[in-house]
C-alpha cells in the first residue's frame, strides 16, 4: 500500500521484458531476412553469427537447435588466446527464443541470445548428465537468480548507460562539448541531436522501456537510463542497449565509447546498476532497511574488494574510481543520495521505489557476470543474516573527506581496492565468489582472459594517446 513518502513509479518484482514472440520471425510485415546469434564473451565483447531467417527456422526444428562455436571464442582478446583456451573444442551454441528483439539499426534483422552447452553430455557434480558450462556468462547469472528465487528473494535491476560520442578516434576527439544536463548538449538539427534521438527511438522500439536520456559533464557525453527488469532480462536489455548506441553513432560518423575515463580534468563514465531487493517476508518501511535489504547491502560491502574484478574489469577502470569525482570514491561505504559512495541508497524514504545504485560498475564489465557476483554475494548475506555493520553516510562530508576516527565511527574500515591488480588478488582469494558464486573454473578462466586483455590493451608501450585510441576503439 502506498504512503506519503512514496514517490517514483512502482515497479512489480513481476515485471517482466517485452521481447518478439517467435511467431513473428514470419509476419511479412516486418519482412525479417536475417538472425543474429549473438554472446557477450568474458571481456565484454559482443560476437554474433548472422544467419539467414530461412536456415535459422531450419535449425529450430532440430533436435538440439545451435550452432557451433569454438571453445577459444570465450577466450579471445583480438587473436590472442589466454592461457587455459585452446584452438580445439567446440560448443553448441543454442538460442534463447525469449530474447528475440529487432534490430532498429538493422532493418530485416533480429538479435537472438542463447547459452554455451556441450555438444556431449557429461557427469555433472551430482553425477547427473548435464550439458552445463560453467563459463557460461548468462547461464551462471540464471543459476544465481534461481537461488535467490528459490528462498523467496527477487531482485529488479535497471541501468544508466553513460558513453561518449567522439568524431574521431585517432586522436580522440569529442563530438560535442557542453554542460551537464544542459541543452546545448543536443543542439537542434546536429548530428549529435539526431544519433540520440535515433537511438532513444531505437531502444523503445526494441520493446526496452527508456525512462530518459540527458548531457552529461564530459565532452560528448550522454546516458540513456533504461527501466527496471529481472536480472538476466536486464543484462540481456542492456547489451541490446548498448548495440543499438554503437552502431546507430556509427551510422552518423561517430563512434560511441564506454570507455571509463577519457579525460582526466572531467567525470568518467559509468553503468550504474540500480538494485532493488523484494522479498514477501519483509515488508519495507520509509525509516529503515528491512532485514533483507541492510543483510544484502552488509555483504556487497563486505564482498567489495574483490567484486571490483568483474565490475572494474580494466586498468582503465581504476582512473574513474577516485576520490572527488562523483564516482563512488575509495571507501567502502553506502550512503543516502551520496554520489561519493560506492553504493548509494536512492529513493530512501519510499518504499516502493528504494533501490541500491551500485556506482562500482563500468562499461567494460560484461554485466551478466558483474550481476552474478553482485546478487551471489548479496543472496549470501540474506542467507546469512548479515548483519550491517558500516552505518549510513549520507553527508555533507564523504568518507574520503572525514578523519580516520570519523570514519571509525560510521565502520568505515575497509577500502576499495585501489588498483587493477589488487582487485584480481581479491577476488581470487574471496572464497564467496570463487567457490559458490562463480565456481573455480570460471574465476580462473576469467583471470586468465582479463589478464591477456590487459596485455592487449597494454601494446601501445608508453604512448599514451596510441593506447587511449586502442581502449576506445575496443569499448
Amino acid at each position: 500500500m502506498s504512503s506519503i513518502f512514496d514517490h517514483g513509479v512502482d515497479y512489480s518484482s513481476l515485471t517482466r521484458a517485452t521481447t518478439l514472440p517467435i511467431e513473428k520471425l514470419k509476419d511479412p510485415s516486418l519482412n525479417i531476412s536475417y538472425v543474429r546469434l549473438q554472446w557477450v564473451d568474458l571481456v565484454n565483447n559482443t560476437r554474433c553469427r548472422v544467419i539467414p531467417i530461412s536456415y535459422f527456422l531450419k535449425l529450430l526444428e532440430a533436435s538440439r537447435p545451435g550452432v557451433g562455436v569454438a571453445k577459444v571464442a570465450l577466450g579471445l582478446v583480438y587473436l590472442m588466446a589466454a592461457p587455459g583456451f585452446a584452438p580445439a573444442g567446440e560448443y553448441l551454441f543454442v538460442p534463447d527464443l525469449s530474447t528475440i528483439r529487432i534490430c532498429p539499426y538493422s532493418p530485416g534483422e533480429v538479435v537472438v541470445l542463447g547459452w554455451f552447452h556441450e555438444k556431449t553430455p557429461y557427469p555433472g557434480i551430482d553425477n547427473k548428465l548435464t550439458l552445463e558450462v560453467p563459463l557460461c556468462p548468462r547461464a551462471t547469472l540464471q543459476r544465481v537468480v534461481k537461488q535467490s528465487s528459490n528462498a523467496g528473494i527477487d531482485y529488479l535491476v535497471g541501468f544508466e548507460s553513460e558513453f561518449i560520442l567522439l568524431k574521431s578516434t585517432n586522436p580522440v576527439l569529442a563530438a560535442s562539448n557542453h554542460s551537464w544536463t544542459a541543452t546545448n548538449g543536443f543542439p537542434s538539427g546536429s548530428v549529435v541531436a539526431k544519433t540520440l534521438k535515433e537511438i532513444a527511438d531505437g531502444i523503445q522500439s526494441s520493446g526496452i522501456e527508456l525512462q530518459m536520456y540527458h548531457a552529461e559533464a564530459a565532452p560528448g557525453q550522454y546516458e540513456m537510463v533504461t527501466g527496471p527488469l529481472p536480472p538476466l532480462e536486464a543484462a540481456d536489455a542492456l547489451v541490446h542497449t548498448r548495440e543499438i548506441i554503437y552502431n546507430t553513432a556509427a551510422k552518423y560518423g561517430l563512434r560511441a565509447t564506454f570507455a571509463p575515463r577519457i579525460y582526466m580534468d572531467s567525470a568518467g563514465s559509468s553503468a550504474h546498476t540500480h538494485i532493488s531487493v523484494h522479498s514477501k517476508n519483509n515488508e519495507k518501511v520509509s525509516d529503515k532497511l528491512s532485514p533483507v535489504e541492510s543483510s544484502f547491502l552488509a555483504s556487497v560491502l563486505n564482498n567489495l574488494p574483490a567484486l571490483t574484478a568483474l565490475t572494474l574489469p580494466t586498468r582503465a577502470s581504476y582512473k574513474r574510481m577516485t576520490d572527488g569525482v562523483w564516482s563512488g570514491g575509495t571507501y567502502v561505504n553506502w550512503g543516502t543520495e551520496n554520489r561519493e559512495a560506492p553504493v548509494r541508497l536512492s529513493n530512501a524514504t519510499s518504499p516502493s521505489s528504494r533501490n541500491f545504485e551500485m556506482r562500482f560498475v563500468d562499461g567494460t564489465a560484461n554485466p551478466h557476470i558483474a550481476l552474478a557476483g553482485i546478487l551471489g554475494v548479496g543472496f549470501a548475506g540474506i542467507r546469512d543474516k548479515a548483519d550491517l555493520k558500516v552505518k549510513d553516510c549520507p553527508g555533507p562530508k564523504t568518507a574520503a573527506q572525514m578523519t580516520e576516527e570519523e570514519r571509525r565511527a560510521l565502520g568505515i574500515t575497509q577500502r576499495m581496492s585501489l588498483t587493477w591488480e589488487e582487485a584480481r588478488s581479491n577476488l581470487g582469494n574471496n572464497e564467496i565468489l570463487r567457490d559458490s558464486v562463480l565456481g573455480v573454473e570460471l574465476t580462473e578462466k576469467f583471470l586468465s582472459v582479463n589478464q591477456t586483455l590487459a596485455e592487449a590493451l597494454d601494446l601501445d608501450g608508453n604512448d599514451e594517446n596510441a593506447a587511449l585510441t586502442r581502449l576506445v576503439e575496443f569499448y
